[in-house]
């Protein structure tokens, strides 16, 4: 079940170099997810951060309101990491706040997800319907494809980022 999904997900590819092209140009990206979301904002800012060079946070949607809100504006990508699982209405709520401060919303999550969060969406890569205990292996694809091809669109060297190392020396 879990490879066939994530075989499915790998075929986002194009829609993730695509949505690249939108990152490439940003200054700041913000990564918000709920639950097992969570990591995966960590994750996609992390990659982001190291193949890129663009400034990049994970946080909490939940924590939305104690600081990063502030950053929301026009110029600022959100990217929402929204499975369909038990806190997905809480985090359709965080979309509506980033929206009404004029937040450019990028959701990565169900194919109805983009319905029903009845918000304006820029930008959606539409997953496969998969349950909520594996949606951050298979979630984790687009994350790291959208990093990537942000550094390649960039001119960076994806497989050697700058100051850091392949692998941990121990002294």
């Amino acid at each position: 079940l879990t490879p066939g999904l994530l075989a499915e997900a790998l075929k986002l590819e194009p829609a993730a170099e695509a949505l690249a092209h939108v990152t490439a140009r940003a200054r700041d990206v913000l990564y918000i997810g709920r639950g097992t979301a969570y990591p995966l904002a960590l994750e996609g800012a992390l990659k982001l951060k190291e193949l890129s060079y663009i400034h990049a946070e994970g946080y909490a949607a939940g924590e939305l309101k104690h600081g990063p809100i502030a950053l929301i504006d026009e110029a600022m990508p959100v990217i929402v990491i929204a499975p369909r699982d038990a806190v997905f209405e809480k985090t359709v709520s965080n979309m509506q706040e980033v929206a009404a401060r004029g937040g450019r919303l990028i959701l990565i999550g169900e194919k109805r997800a983009a319905e029903e969060a009845s918000v304006e969406i820029e930008h959606f890569l539409a997953m496969p319907d998969i349950g909520a205990n594996f949606a951050p292996i298979v979630y984790a694809a687009p994350i790291q494809m959208l990093a990537y091809h942000t550094a390649v669109i960039m001119g960076k060297d994806a497989d050697q980022p700058r100051n850091l190392a392949k692998s941990v020396t121990v002294e």
